[in-house]
């Protein structure tokens, strides 16, 4: 009996763990409307291809400069406390939105968001590792994943509302989506400050040299290409699938945005189908054919003409993109056990791939259409298929 009431005790005090963290995962999302806000930027200032995949190209330029430095932070203050600065960071970037939408207010908000997501990715996985042991890492992950993929679902179909509503958005129009979003992570803060989490204390200090040293282990410079690859795919794919759909079917902007959430519809769908799949199939086996699937999107993209199809490669992509990031990550902790906050800050760098691609994607379309972009997605597609022999078992 004493038993019973010690596991009901235990489930219920982790229980109260989890779900601030998960909230957090849905504040991490937030990062993800930056697709939908560059497309109806683009609009509103008329901007070419190039230009407004500056924004997408911004907000992961920081995960380069912040990430390393977040792991050594994380040894100094520790994991919790590194993940509320970034939920502080990510509600200011959402506010800055509300006193405006011209060009430069635009990029001081991407700015934050970046930063504030940056420091969060290399804290909040990490922190997962406090409450989760590393047989059940990897769905655990792919679970948060599955919740962070319910915010970019939400961003495309909140800000066509306040472009489109009659109720009133005080004058926001699709901006409204940024000011929800900061109320939420205001809540987020709230919530972990309040939650008490156990953390191990790390054997060192380490330095920004030491950490970067760690890619010199060929396995863990595979995981930091591969997640570069990821990053780089979904944010190509969600910045390009209603470009594509505009230059094919010239269907206005506010239509075209579903292909976004096409695109996260089936990511989500794919996160929470991986935490269950995960636990019975073996990470190889499941990678190969997430994989797969991407290419034949991609192969769907780059050569169909109508909506279907289009919204068939879209759903594809997204739902084989959607446990990439889950499988790679925890492969690196699980092969870096003592290094996990120095490891999890390369990784998170890796994110860096979605500043490269969207520039490489913005003058590839300036040249020759959006099949130039899917292109440059492809390259990453490929390289993630030889990265799937490469697993190992966990």
């Amino acid at each position: 009996m004493a038993m019973t009431q010690s596991l009901v005790t235990n489930r219920k005090s982790f229980m109260l763990q989890i779900i601030p963290v998960m909230l957090c995962f849905f504040a991490m999302g937030f990062v993800d409307l930056v697709g939908t806000a560059s497309n109806y930027v683009q609009k509103d200032l008329a901007l070419s291809d190039s230009q407004a995949n500056l924004f997408p190209s911004l907000v992961f330029f920081w995960f380069l400069i912040f990430s390393v430095p977040t792991g050594m932070l994380m040894n100094k203050i520790g994991r919790k406390k590194t993940v509320l600065i970034s939920l502080i960071v990510t509600a200011a970037s959402l506010f800055v939105p509300a006193f405006g939408d011209s060009y430069a207010v635009m990029l001081i908000s991407f700015s934050l968001l970046g930063i504030g997501n940056a420091i969060m990715q290399t804290s909040l996985n990490p922190l997962v590792t406090n409450l989760i042991s590393g047989d059940k890492l990897a769905s655990t992950l792919t679970f948060g994943q599955f919740v962070k993929a319910i915010a970019s679902f939400l961003a495309p179909v909140i800000a066509a509302w306040g472009a489109t509503t009659a109720f009133p958005t005080f004058g926001l129009g699709w901006r409204a989506l940024f000011v929800i979003y900061a109320v939420i992570s205001l809540l987020s803060i709230s919530l972990l400050a309040a939650t008490p989490i156990d953390e191990e204390k790390p054997d060192r200090a380490t330095g920004i040299g030491e950490c970067l040293r760690l890619l010199g282990r060929p396995f863990i410079f595979l995981c930091f290409l591969g997640i570069m690859c990821h990053v780089g795919i979904d944010v190509g794919t969600n910045t390009t699938a209603p470009k594509i759909i505009i230059e094919r079917l010239g269907i206005p902007l506010e239509e075209a945005g579903f292909a976004t959430g096409i695109y996260f519809i089936f990511r989500t769908a794919g996160c929470f189908l991986g935490a269950f799949f995960l636990r019975s199939i073996s990470p190889k086996l499941f990678f190969g054919i997430s994989v797969s699937m991407m290419l034949a999107g991609m192969a769907i993209l780059f050569f169909c003409d109508t909506l279907t199809p289009l919204y068939s490669g879209i759903g594809l992509i997204g739902f084989g993109n959607s446990n990439i990031f889950s499988v790679v990550f925890s492969q690196a902790l699980v092969y870096t056990p003592n290094e996990r906050n120095e490891v999890s800050g390369l990784m998170i760098m890796g994110l860096f791939g979605g500043t490269v691609f969207p520039l490489a994607m913005g003058y590839a379309a300036d040249a020759i259409g959006q099949a130039g972009a899917v292109a440059i997605m492809t390259i990453g597609v490929i390289y993630l298929m030889y990265y799937t022999f490469k697993i190992r078992n966990i």
